[in-house]
């Protein structure tokens, strides 16, 4: 399961972003990954001032959306970090690495995300691929919204044909490693938010009752 939410930056904080991100110093983006042979990409440079910025305002954009913390649960996040593709950059099929070198201690990505910073009318290609199965879904989302999907799956950037495509990354660690089970809390959290008022109240509590055992029974601290 794979969730896109739109406006996780604002307008204001996506123009910011974008401002940052033409001063910024960027680095071969295969420094992160360099057994990978499919990528071919541009990210910032750790010690960038306009790179840290950037990953300052969209750690507290996610941080405070309500919707993206219900679907990912979060436990830790890896500092989100812009990327760059120019002409013919791309990053081939391949799933995410289990496991992030951060300090103090390594964070578990259970959680993938993506956000997407440049107007897609400014770049040709450059897609989200996600492959479920036998389809593929693809993704060229409007500034300042974001996809989410389990760090498990298969998923590329197509070519980029024209323009140049900047989006951030980050890893997300959750409070609930298994992706079933995480899939199962945010189908019993919608339909509390949804429905929640229209219900009994002693079928309300109910509900709320069984979403937060199984938080609970589930979550590792």
């Amino acid at each position: 399961m794979f969730l896109h939410v739109k406006n996780v930056l604002t307008p204001a904080e996506v123009a910011t972003v974008v401002q940052l991100a033409h001063t910024a110093s960027f680095v071969d983006g295969r420094i992160s990954n360099p057994q990978n042979l499919s990528k071919s990409n541009l990210q910032v440079d750790p010690s960038d001032k306009a790179g840290q910025q950037a990953s300052e305002i969209a750690a507290a954009a996610l941080q405070r959306n309500d919707e993206v913390n219900n679907f990912v649960l979060l436990k830790r996040m890896a500092r989100p970090m812009l990327a760059r593709y120019e002409v013919g950059m791309k990053y081939g099929t391949h799933s995410d690495s289990a496991f992030l070198p951060t300090q103090p201690q390594p964070l578990r990505s259970d959680v993938s995300c993506t956000i997407f910073i440049s107007d897609p009318a400014s770049y040709a290609g450059g897609e989200l691929a996600v492959h479920l199965g036998t389809e593929t879904v693809r993704i060229k989302g409007e500034p300042g919204s974001a996809v989410f999907y389990p760090s498990t799956t298969l998923h590329e950037v197509v070519p980029v044909s024209s323009g140049t495509r900047i989006v951030m990354l980050t890893f997300i660690e959750s409070v609930v490693p298994d992706q079933a089970q995480r899939e199962l809390l945010h189908h019993l959290n919608e339909v509390y938010a949804l429905e929640g008022l229209k219900m009994d109240w002693a079928n309300r509590v109910r509900l709320a009752h069984v979403s937060q055992s199984l938080l609970r029974m589930w979550s590792v601290q």
